[in-house]
């Protein structure tokens, strides 16, 4: 079963598989850095479980939940 961004707890990391979701959006999150391949690591989540901090490509990144939820990852 496919897992998402926003399934992740802390430590856990993933490989980039799919951005699914409206255009603005996806768009959005592959100008990011959410690519295809691309390895993320969840560094942390916020006090009340939104945004999350994602590392991936030497930087890190905050990201909605819900937007989170339409990255698709394979396990690593």
């Amino acid at each position: 079963m496919p897992l998402t961004l926003a399934q992740l707890l802390p430590g856990q990391a993933g490989c980039v598989c799919d951005v699914q979701g409206e255009k603005s959006i996806r768009h959005r999150l592959l100008e990011m850095g959410l690519t295809r391949g691309t390895a993320v690591q969840l560094v942390r989540v916020a006090p009340l479980g939104d945004p999350i901090e994602v590392e991936l490509r030497g930087y890190r990144l905050s990201v909605r939940k819900s937007e989170a939820s339409r990255v698709t990852l394979e396990g690593e």
